[in-house]
């Protein structure tokens, strides 16, 4: 079976070729997919896999620099606190 990925590097305009074996079984759950419209190809169902991989590889981020900061020792915010925080943005 062949899909065509985009890049996501410097390279997005290009195209990747790749040759993967599957089990009958997932075969034709992909090819139902399709044939049901829940797809337009192959290619578009695999190329969905990845965007919810990587959506939820994200979440899984935020939420741990949320509980990161939720754990975090509190600091009072004042006009000098936003201060120093935009000159070390800057």
């Amino acid at each position: 079976m062949d899909a065509k990925i985009l890049g996501t590097d410097s390279y997005a305009s290009k195209l990747m070729n790749i040759n993967i074996e599957i089990p009958d079984d997932i075969r034709i759950y992909i090819e139902a997919q399709v044939i049901t419209g829940t797809y337009n190809s192959i290619e578009e169902y695999f190329l969905d896999l990845v965007q919810q991989d990587k959506k939820s590889k994200a979440q899984a981020k935020l939420e741990m620099l949320l509980l990161e900061g939720i754990n975090s020792e509190a600091q009072e915010v004042t006009p000098e606190y936003w201060q120093n925080l935009h000159s070390v943005e800057s």
